[in-house]
């Protein structure tokens, strides 16, 4: 089995080659393809790959290239964990957005269009080649933010494409700490499972199960300060909705006091940078061959975790349940239902889905009650934006990006659309 990261300069990359040994005895991955752009970092990135490797004692063939054409030849999954422009341009769609007295966040609002409308031709491009040169069949796994429209766009244009995020995986580790369960036995952990729906980035949690009942009541009821100190909200929203919001649900819930706070903090784009910098200096270390401590700080943690245990159940022997990124279809009765009520069919959700490697890989969403209105409202409202810029993206139209700006939640004023255009579309080019 081959499988190939695309953007393996990333420092996320040690998080992916952790979770194979993890999963060795399910998923045989004889050849990794670590391929970037930028030659100097993937040899330090990949070099501290190859030393974890070899330390876990797995015998995987491990290539580093900046040949797209060669890494992409016969692969039977590709991870994309790209970013177009690299932090530089990261720090841009989070600080313009500012002279508007918007929030500037680099998967929604303005920030967050400007990333779309910069990603989704660079992903269907490669998408485009995965499908001339891999293996008949070959996956396409979305770490890429914004996940949910770049899944959307894989989808639309007939990849075999599912999006992948962080945060379920997130909420479980911290769920199972708080209920006493160890994270570090894997047969513990699996007494704990999330029930999250919606959108990435956008999403509840209405369920945390231990041992299969449901004990969410139980943790806002004794546990609520846990929670508020783990999830940016006020206690009194959390026990209204009775849930546990996805961490970028503060940006909606809170905007004015998030634009607030950014007039103040240092960008997150500048604190993650400075963070790579440490980062990539430890990783030459010829001696490092473990994934340093500093890495929890950089964001997306366990994704390795996440991806490689999607990859046992997709591509090895281990089926199971995971939060993905899917259309929001399943099928009852014969007839092609929503998963979440009050969506297209076509729509991409956020939602938990069992996956098993049964006729090359099958990912079936399983079925949600329906959403709170407060909360399908929003949903309905992200959603429209998420078709428009995603067609914006293909289409380069300024039209496009103005009716996916005015369709925003946070956005949606024709004159603050108007002065958000020129920065969204010229960062778009960034």
């Amino acid at each position: 089995m081959k499988v190939t990261v695309v953007g393996a300069g990333s420092t996320y990359t040690p998080e992916l080659v952790s979770g194979l040994a993890a999963q060795r005895e399910h998923l045989q991955v004889d050849e990794l393809v670590l391929y970037d752009v930028d030659g100097a970092r993937l040899e330090v990135v990949g070099g501290l790959a190859q030393r974890m490797l070899a330390a876990q004692g797995l015998d995987v063939t491990t290539t580093l290239t900046t040949d797209r054409g060669r890494a992409l030849d016969g692969a039977d999954a590709v991870l994309l964990q790209l970013r177009v422009g690299g932090q530089a341009a990261r720090l841009g769609d989070e600080t313009f957005p500012g002279s508007c007295d918007c929030v500037g966040q680099e998967t929604t609002g303005a920030g967050g269009a400007a990333k779309a409308l910069r990603t989704v031709p660079v992903v269907l491009e490669i998408a485009e080649e995965v499908r001339r040169r891999s293996a008949p069949g070959a996956w396409v796994v979305d770490f890429t933010n914004p996940v949910g429209i770049v899944t959307r766009a894989l989808l639309d244009h007939g990849h075999r494409a599912v999006g992948l995020c962080n945060y379920a995986i997130g909420v479980q580790r911290w769920a199972a700490r708080l209920l006493g369960v160890s994270v570090t036995d894997p047969e513990q952990l699996r007494r704990v499972a999330v029930d999250p729906a919606g959108l990435n980035h956008l999403s509840w949690t209405r369920r945390v199960l231990l041992d299969g009942e449901d004990v969410l009541p139980r943790i806002l009821t004794e546990h609520l300060d846990d929670v508020v100190a783990q999830y940016p909200f006020p206690p009194e929203l959390v026990r209204l909705s009775g849930t546990i919001p996805s961490y970028y649900l503060h940006y909606f819930y809170e905007h004015d006091r998030v634009v607030a706070q950014q007039r103040t903090e240092r960008p997150r784009a500048a604190v993650v940078a400075d963070l790579e910098a440490e980062l990539l200096r430890a990783y030459a270390d010829p001696s490092l061959a473990t994934k340093p401590a500093a890495l929890e700080g950089r964001g997306g943690a366990y994704y390795s975790e996440a991806a490689v245990d999607l990859l046992a159940s997709l591509l090895g022997d281990r089926p199971g349940t995971h939060v993905v990124d899917v259309r929001n279809a399943h099928v009852v009765d014969g007839r092609v239902q929503p998963v979440v009520a009050g969506l297209s069919v076509d729509d991409v959700v956020e939602v938990p889905c069992e996956v098993s490697s049964a006729g090359g890989g099958t990912v079936r969403p399983l079925p949600q009650a329906p959403l709170a209105p407060e909360a399908l409202g929003l949903v309905q409202h992200v959603t429209a934006y998420e078709q428009l810029i995603g067609r914006a993206a293909v289409t380069r139209d300024d039209d496009d990006v103005r009716r996916a700006l005015l369709a925003h939640p946070l956005l949606g004023q024709w004159d603050l659309v108007e002065q958000l255009l020129p920065g969204v579309t010229r960062r778009a080019g960034s």
